[in-house]
């Protein structure tokens, strides 16, 4: 099964163009002696030819499978799955497989009493964890947060400032200090929006949870998720996403897609409104190189749990499935 290949298959299926910077961390961490070739890290970033061939294999056998197409493949604005293709939610789950990587290899040499190596590598691993926070806080609304504080502060200044220039009888500067602060407060009216929405945000779908797309068909496992959609303003209009039933002011999830019901699309971001819960729980195999290291396995019903590091990232509780006597039976 694919779930069951090395990390550093993952390389093959991913983009690595859009981790060069990572890539050039862990190859200096590596010449320092600190990571070894045996470094799961480092061998997914680098590969081999070897595994593209099997990955390559892999993909034409599952170009085989998929003979009965979704009714609904493709939509009426013309778009095709690789339109909510996203490399940044790619990243992000792969700067997540570095923190676990390297958390490992602290705990690994911690065991073989280690020490200096073990502090050494979590110095790297705080690194990498300082990484994540910002990439996250400015995509999730911390940063906002802390901006919106910002902008009040100086909002404040303004104001005691405009109060002098009043008194002062500038006008001319009293004028100008009042579209500044007028500026500000919708800045900060806008960041503070965007802080408030991830803080209340109500999702449809949980991690772990079995989709299927509405308009491409293809099944999905949700690994991630935001309240709003934090792609860029071309990825948006290349998604078209205005022109759905609630645009871009809806939740967007970070979905694993199935290999064997399109081979090319590997993680995809995609709007609550383009997902569809199944009315029976789907016990099928799923096959995702990336199944393995962020799940347990699957519950009862057919959903995988997600390991405890990734509710963490997502602040989520575990999943108790309903209990059903009929099991029993």
């Amino acid at each position: 099964m694919v779930q069951s290949q090395s990390l550093s298959t993952l390389t093959i299926c991913g983009s690595v163009e859009v981790y060069s910077s990572w890539r050039n961390r862990l190859n200096s961490w590596k010449s320092s002696s600190l990571i070894g070739d045996r470094c799961v890290s480092c061998r997914f970033l680098r590969g081999s030819s070897s595994l593209r061939s099997h990955w390559k294999s892999i993909k034409q056998r599952n170009l085989l499978r998929v003979e009965a197409r979704w009714p609904f493949q493709g939509s009426d604005q013309g778009l095709d799955p690789i339109s909510e293709r996203s490399e940044s939610a790619n990243e992000d789950i792969l700067i997540f497989f570095f923190q676990l990587d390297l958390a490992t290899r602290v705990q690994y040499a911690l065991n073989l009493e280690q020490y200096d190596i073990a502090q050494q590598l979590r110095e790297k691993l705080t690194e990498v964890e300082e990484e994540a926070i910002r990439l996250q806080e400015g995509k999730r609304g911390s940063s906002s947060k802390s901006e919106a504080q910002d902008k009040g502060i100086s909002i404040i200044r303004l104001r005691a400032d405009l109060q002098n220039a009043i008194d002062s009888e500038d006008y001319g500067l009293a004028a100008k200090l009042r579209d500044d602060i007028s500026k500000l407060e919708a800045e900060s009216l806008a960041v503070s929006a965007k802080a408030l929405a991830f803080e209340n945000a109500e999702y449809a779908f949980r991690l772990g949870q079995k989709l299927r797309h509405k308009s491409f068909g293809y099944r999905a496992v949700v690994c991630g998720m935001d309240p709003v959609c934090c792609e860029s303003s071309s990825w948006m209009e290349a998604a078209e996403v205005e022109k759905l039933p609630r645009g871009s002011n809806q939740p967007f999830y970070q979905v694993l897609v199935d290999v064997r019901s399109h081979p090319d699309l590997l993680v995809a971001y995609v709007p609550e409104d383009n997902l569809l819960a199944p009315e029976k729980a789907d016990k099928e195999r799923f096959d995702h190189p990336y199944i393995s290291f962020l799940f347990y396995g699957a519950d009862t019903a057919g959903d995988f749990i997600p390991i405890q590091q990734l509710r963490e990232k997502y602040n989520k509780p575990r999943h108790e499935v309903p209990f059903d006597s009929q099991d029993e039976d």
